[in-house]
């Protein structure tokens, strides 16, 4: 059981059972883009949400808890979501499969963090699109959620260059309010994106 499985081994749902807002606020971006990926996707506050506005939700997480629960979310709402089991930094992606893909605060160290960026770019068709929120670098200060380890964190310049070679619909990074369960509490500092591939 690693370190993910154990946080979701528990009956509350610890970021929330509702959507993270960057995803709520913006969710018309992905009108008519049908089969989603959700990444790193915990406890699938986001898959469930986006599988009831009429998305064909694919959650990959490497937490079985979490996945679990994203089930059991789903059947709460009356909707479908595929689960897949995966480590982003060993499994390999879809390659150009779906419509879309989504991810909010997934954690990975920093030398891998722009791999797992091309990974989830790479698995959605041309023409997809890609929405991200992230902790970035300055969020250690604020002590509202996120990793407490720097080298976790995002540095806002460098996901603007990664986003550079697609057409930027979307970016922000500053300061937002998160309330997500118990573990994400108050004023944050984030980073938003929402890219096109062409």
């Amino acid at each position: 059981m690693n370190t993910w499985d154990e946080r979701f081994n528990t009956i509350e749902y610890v970021y929330g059972e509702q959507p993270n807002a960057f995803i709520e606020n913006y969710v018309e971006f992905l009108e008519g883009y049908v089969n989603v990926a959700a990444y790193a996707e915990g406890e699938g506050r986001n898959a469930v949400y986006l599988a009831s506005k009429g998305h064909v939700v694919t959650a990959f997480d490497y937490a079985k808890s979490g996945l679990e629960k994203t089930a059991q979310l789903a059947k709460k709402h009356g909707v479908t979501v595929n689960t897949q089991l995966q480590d982003l930094l060993q499994d390999e992606l879809p390659v150009e499969t779906f419509d879309a893909a989504v991810m909010v605060f997934g954690h990975f160290p920093a030398e891998q963090q722009h791999a797992v960026f091309q990974r989830i770019v790479n698995s959605v068709k041309p023409g997809g699109r890609i929405m991200m929120e992230l902790y970035s670098t300055y969020q250690l200060s604020y002590a509202t959620g996120g990793p407490q380890n720097m080298n976790f964190l995002y540095n806002p310049a460098s996901v603007l260059t990664w986003c550079q070679p697609y057409k930027i619909i979307h970016f922000f990074t500053g300061e937002q309010i998160r309330h997500e369960g118990t573990l994400h509490t108050g004023l944050a500092h984030t980073i938003q994106l929402i890219i096109e591939k062409s």
